[in-house]
C-alpha cells in the first residue's frame, strides 16, 4: 500500500509532466477548425468529427498531450488533402519577423547582458502561434505589441544558471518551434555560440502547424549560425522520440545542455528523463502553466537540472 508521503511525492511529479487536461479538449477542436479554415471550411463537421472520435478513444487521464494531438493533427490533414494547411501564415510570419528583426537586434546589441535580451526576443516570437487564442489571429499584430512584449521581460529566469552550464559545455542541442519565431532565435543562436559549443539546430522532418521546418533554416541561412542541422523526423506536435534517428537519439542522450523553445517542446520532453534542459517559451495556456508551475502569459526561461 502506497503511503501519504509516497503518494505526495507522486502527485507532486505529475504536476511536472504535461499531461491532457480537460481543457485542452475545446483548444485542440479549435485548433481544427482552424485548420479546415484555412483550406475548406465545408469540411468543418467532417473533422470535428473525426478529431472527436480519435478523442473519445485515446483521451484518459495521464495520456501525454502532444501524443493525441499529433494523432488528431494527422488526420485532419488527411481529411483536408493539404500536408500543410498554415503555409502562408507560415510565410507571412517569416516576413513580418524579419521586418522587425532589425529592432530585435538593436534591442540586443543595446543590452547590458545579451545572452537574456536574445532570449527575451527569441521568446516574444513565440506568441506566433495560431488557431488556439482569439485575440492573435494575424502575425502583422506582433508589430504593435512587440514592444510590449519586450517590456514584460522575464517573469520566469534561469538565463544566468543556463549561462553557467553554457561555459562548460560542449555539445548543445536547440529545439525551435515557430515560423516568425525562428528568425529571432537567430540572436539567441549568436549568443550561444559565444560560449564556443558545438551548437545542433533540430527543425521538423516534416511540416505541422506553424512549426519550422528545414525550408526556414535555409531560407533564413540559420545553417551558417550553427555546427549541425537535424530534424525531428517525422510528423509531430513537439519530438515523437520513437521517429528520431539514432545521430539525433545519441545527441541527446550525451548532450551538455538541451534548449527547447516553444509549448509543444515542453508537453513532449517533460516525459522523457533529458537534463539538464531549458525551455524558453510564453505560457500561453494553463494546463502548461500549471505544469511547469509558472503563471499563465509570461515570458518564462526555466531550467530542469
Amino acid at each position: 500500500m502506497i503511503n501519504e508521503p509516497t503518494n505526495f511525492i507522486i502527485r507532486i511529479l505529475l504536476a511536472l509532466i504535461m499531461k491532457m487536461r480537460p481543457e485542452c479538449i475545446p483548444c485542440l477542436l479549435n485548433r481544427v477548425l482552424f485548420e479546415a479554415k484555412l483550406v475548406n471550411e465545408d469540411l468543418n463537421y467532417l473533422v470535428v468529427e473525426e478529431a472527436l472520435k480519435i478523442l473519445s478513444e485515446d483521451f484518459r487521464e495521464g495520456v501525454n498531450s502532444a501524443k493525441i494531438a499529433t494523432k488528431v493533427h494527422k488526420r485532419v490533414y488527411e481529411l483536408l488533402e493539404n500536408d500543410d494547411p498554415y503555409l502562408a501564415l507560415k510565410r507571412k510570419s517569416n516576413g513580418v519577423a524579419l521586418s522587425l528583426y532589425p529592432k530585435a537586434q538593436s534591442y540586443v546589441q543595446k543590452a547590458d547582458d545579451k545572452f537574456k535580451a536574445a532570449a527575451l526576443c527569441s521568446i516574444v516570437g513565440n506568441v506566433l502561434d495560431f488557431g488556439i487564442r482569439s485575440d492573435f489571429d494575424d502575425p502583422k499584430k506582433l508589430i504593435g505589441k512587440f514592444d510590449g512584449l519586450l517590456a514584460q521581460g522575464l517573469a520566469h529566469d534561469d538565463t544566468k544558471e543556463i549561462k553557467e552550464i553554457a561555459r562548460k559545455a560542449q555539445d548543445v542541442l536547440f529545439f525551435t518551434d515557430n515560423c516568425g519565431e525562428i528568425v529571432f532565435d537567430q540572436l539567441l543562436l549568436s549568443e550561444l555560440k559565444k560560449f564556443n559549443v558545438h551548437l545542433t539546430l533540430i527543425v521538423k522532418g516534416a511540416p505541422i502547424l506553424t512549426d519550422a521546418t528545414m525550408y526556414d533554416v535555409k531560407t533564413l541561412q540559420l545553417n551558417k549560425l550553427v555546427d549541425d542541422v537535424a530534424t525531428t523526423n517525422g510528423f509531430a506536435v513537439g519530438v515523437d522520440f520513437e521517429k528520431i534517428d539514432k545521430d539525433l537519439q545519441k545527441k541527446l542522450k550525451n548532450a551538455d545542455l538541451i534548449i527547447c523553445k516553444g509549448m509543444a517542446n515542453w508537453e513532449s520532453f517533460s516525459d522523457e528523463g533529458y537534463k539538464p534542459i531549458a525551455y524558453f517559451l510564453r505560457t500561453k495556456c494553463d494546463p502548461v502553466a500549471n505544469s511547469m508551475q509558472l503563471k499563465k502569459d509570461i515570458n518564462a526561461v526555466k531550467l530542469y537540472y
